[in-house]
């Protein structure tokens, strides 16, 4: 069996895109224009459609209308951050002013076009986010490997690994956790052991690359 390369030019290795649009003969030229180009397209009339339905795993980019009936674009970026849900979001509008580009902007939306958009311009855009999609879903993944290498510390150790990361020789940490240096010393090869890390320097990329930090001590001086 062999895995998927993202860079096959298909719908099934190029990612999805959702387009969420309440106007009918603009979802379908979204479709018509992102098909032709191979693009995976999934369509919604709603916002409360597209938040019920779509696969928040999926790699994908949202071409999302700011101006609907029910459910807003703003109101759907809105549901999206409180879940956590990073999928890079291309506002649409015929109505937008620069205040409301700069508020979805600042909360992670990645372009603000308005109606009538280039289609170039928009394939483009689409093209690029995929890409960036892509690129968090690597980098979220490092974080969870990171993360499940850190649970694995105990308490004292994740105060041990505290003070390596701050820079503090083995005496010194000692000194703060009371203990002697080869207890430091056993329990530095026991964090460089559980985390995979042959170097300082590997140990820091793992906390660097985390979501978790570990545990922080006010004793240190």
């Amino acid at each position: 069996m062999t895995s998927k390369n993202y860079t096959q030019d298909n719908p099934e290795t190029l990612g999805v895109v959702y387009i969420v649009e309440d106007d009918e003969a603009v979802r379908d030229s979204l479709k018509w224009l992102l098909e032709a180009s191979s693009y995976r397209v999934e369509l919604f009339d709603s916002g409360e459609m597209f938040l019920a339905k779509f696969d928040p795993n999926a790699i994908a980019v949202l071409v999302l209308d700011v101006r609907m009936p029910g459910m807003s674009g703003l109101e759907v970026q809105e549901h999206l951050i409180a879940r956590k849900c990073d999928i890079p979001i291309i506002f649409i509008s015929g109505h937008g002013d620069v205040s409301m580009a700069v508020s979805t902007l600042k909360k992670g939306a990645v372009d603000f076009i308005e109606k009538p958009f280039d289609q170039a311009a928009l394939r483009s855009q689409v093209k690029r986010m995929l890409q960036e999609a892509r690129q968090r879903r690597i980098r979220a993944e490092r974080r969870s490997l990171n993360d499940a290498l850190l649970s694995k510390l105990t308490p004292r150790e994740q105060h041990g690994l505290e003070r390596i990361v701050s820079g503090r020789l083995n005496k010194q940490i000692a000194s703060d956790l009371g203990i002697s240096i080869k207890t430091v010393e056993a329990h530095r090869a026991s964090i460089m052991d559980k985390t995979n890390s042959g170097t300082v320097a590997d140990l820091m990329r793992v906390v660097l690359n985390a979501n978790k930090a570990p545990l922080k001590d006010s004793s240190i001086s």
